[in-house]
């Protein structure tokens, strides 16, 4: 691999603008996104050409015939000066084109991320199940790397990751840290979670939990003495059940929803907010500890009554997404147009906002 000049000069431009993520598409500029927002960079359009040699120069021979095979691939790539990249590579009219992702080498802090201080209990947990769920760009991977970071910080442990790609690299601090990645050290989830309950982890991350073997692995995992932290793309947390759920045949599905009701402790369904200055984007969040009335709303498949048990639960630090974000709008850390335009409820918003602040404008 030999990441050519122009990408290094990409690279370091998304560095310095701070860009969450780069687009490399034909016909155009590179493109930045900035705080939500994608900026065209100040140069010449990219040609086929162009697209095609910047994707080859940052995949090996393994990975080049991988995406020639699946003809998409997802990896890592790290360079000396400008750091670690997380690197989507897809064809658009046959011709290689790609997405990166900047990669931080500093775990931040519960505080600065914003998350819920609950979220930690669950990582001091011997074994179940934790969520943590939300659309592709949602902050899941940085909750997760949060999450290995204080079991690493606070358990003598092992812990064993399988990410798509590896995206922070951890150090050992009191656990044994042992992270794999999708076609550079395993094929796939649900082969590598099959091999990773034969190496004596304690916690077992998973990068995505995207179909049938690998979410029936895991629901065994967390059933049988391991803690199982993983990511799925969904949105809030009842239908992050019912996905799990419906993934398996109907015949499988009443012990898919026992395991469920028996191992799942937490789902934190998470959404980044463009913030009122333009400048950053604020972690909106949805959680719900489940416990005896979530287990047992699980159990008889109603799923949509869990959230009543968020709504009842919030001395426990459980909340729904737009408790979450009426709290980000009092706070001024989001517009009451961002409030109301993410909110799964708009005419409540608009009316809990009214009755605080009685600005009949924003009520209409």
């Amino acid at each position: 691999m030999k990441i050519t000049l122009e990408m290094q000069r990409i690279l370091c431009l998304a560095r310095r603008a701070n860009a969450s993520d780069i687009h490399i598409v034909a016909g155009l500029p590179p493109l930045f996104r900035i705080n939500g927002e994608v900026i065209l960079a100040d140069s010449p359009p990219l040609s086929r050409d162009d697209t095609r040699r910047m994707c080859y120069s940052l995949l090996n021979e393994e990975q080049i015939k991988v995406f020639e095979r699946d003809w998409q691939i997802c990896c890592s790539v790290f360079e000396e000066t400008y750091g670690r990249f997380r690197v989507s590579i897809y064809y658009q009219s046959h011709n290689p084109e790609m997405a990166l992702r900047p990669v931080t080498d500093r775990i931040r802090t519960r505080e600065e991320l914003g998350l819920p201080e609950a979220i930690e209990d669950l990582t001091r947990l011997a074994s179940g199940l934790v969520l943590v769920t939300g659309p592709t760009g949602s902050g899941k991977t940085t909750t997760l790397n949060y999450m290995i970071d204080l079991i690493n910080s606070e358990r003598r442990c092992k812990i064993i990751t399988v990410e798509d790609p590896v995206e922070y690299v951890h150090s050992q601090k009191k656990a044994i840290i042992v992270q794999q990645e999708l076609y550079t050290d395993v094929k796939t989830f649900g082969s590598a979670l099959i091999h990773v309950l034969r190496q004596d982890p304690d916690v077992i991350c998973i990068g995505e939990m995207r179909d049938l073997d690998t979410t029936a692995t895991a629901l065994t995992a967390a059933e049988t003495g391991h803690l199982v932290i993983a990511t799925c793309h969904t949105p809030n947390t009842f239908q992050t059940i019912e996905r799990i759920v419906s993934i398996f045949p109907d015949t499988q599905q009443p012990q898919i929803i026992a395991q469920l009701a028996n191992c799942l402790k937490g789902v934190l369904a998470q959404r980044l907010i463009p913030t009122a200055n333009k400048k950053s984007r604020a972690l909106a969040t949805e959680f719900l500890l489940v416990e005896s009335p979530a287990q047992r709303h699980i159990r008889e498949h109603e799923f949509h009554q869990l959230v009543s048990v968020i709504q009842t639960g919030r001395k426990k630090g459980m909340h729904t997404m737009d408790d979450s974000l009426y709290d980000l709008y009092q706070a001024g850390e989001i517009t009451y147009e961002a409030a109301i335009n993410h909110s799964s409820n708009p005419s409540h918003m608009r009316q809990q906002i009214f009755e605080v602040s009685g600005d009949s404008d924003k009520s209409t």
